[in-house]
């Protein structure tokens, strides 16, 4: 399992899918933003948290169909597939590496670009909490949408329509920690429930994953 996640990072980097991928599009969002609504501070700062979370969320929306895609190109998806280890693990390998080279940078530059949003200062740790805690939810959803999608031509505009409104949840939730953080309020029962939408995404995802791949290599 663990060289199986060493070998995603190294062909998520390489595919360019990784890193600078979902940073570049992270800061694009942020740094359109100020021209859109005005160069306002409390404008800003208003919007701040839901504006992170959205471009977070798009950013890891980018290279969702690579989950799947190199590995079905050159038929090792196949071999996955008949490999002593259950491919709900593979899937939950996947998703990890996923996180690794797109969710984690997210979480750790969000406070930088928050800067550019006027975010306020209680909230920066509020914000890396949510994404931290959200952000792994995202990409184990990202892969059941890379799973049903996998083998088809031009299939990332399906799989984003797919995949859009289970987000809608996590972003919820996501936006609301971080806002109610800012303003000194009570963050309990947000944080619960974005800890419960991870954890339950991702105790059932994997295994509708698998049973979408098996289904899609018949």
């Amino acid at each position: 399992m663990i060289a199986l996640l060493m070998r995603d990072l190294r062909l998520a980097v390489r595919a360019g899918g990784g890193f600078g991928l979902g940073l570049a599009f992270f800061l694009i969002v942020v740094t359109l933003v100020p021209f859109g609504v005005g160069p306002q501070g409390e404008v800003l700062a208003r919007i701040a948290s839901g504006i992170l979370w959205l471009g977070a969320l798009l950013a890891c929306l980018l290279s969702l169909d690579r989950i799947f895609a190199l590995d079905f190109e050159d038929g090792s998806l196949d071999l996955l597939t008949t490999a002593p280890i259950p491919l709900e693990g593979i899937v939950a390998m996947k998703a990890l590496a996923h996180w690794i080279t797109t969710g984690l940078p997210l979480v750790i530059a969000a406070p930088v670009f928050g800067l550019l949003l006027h975010l306020p200062g209680p909230a920066y740790f509020w914000l890396i909490v949510a994404l931290g805690v959200g952000t792994p939810a995202l990409s184990v959803l990202g892969s059941f949408g890379a799973a049903l999608t996998v083998g088809l031509k031009r299939g990332g505009l399906l799989m984003s329509l797919l995949v859009l409104p289970l987000y809608v949840p996590t972003l919820i939730f996501g936006a609301e920690l971080v806002r109610r953080g800012a303003e000194g309020m009570a963050t309990e029962v947000p944080l619960m429930m974005l800890a419960g939408i991870t954890a339950a995404v991702i105790a059932v995802v994997p295994f509708a994953s698998a049973a979408a791949i098996r289904i899609n290599l018949r």
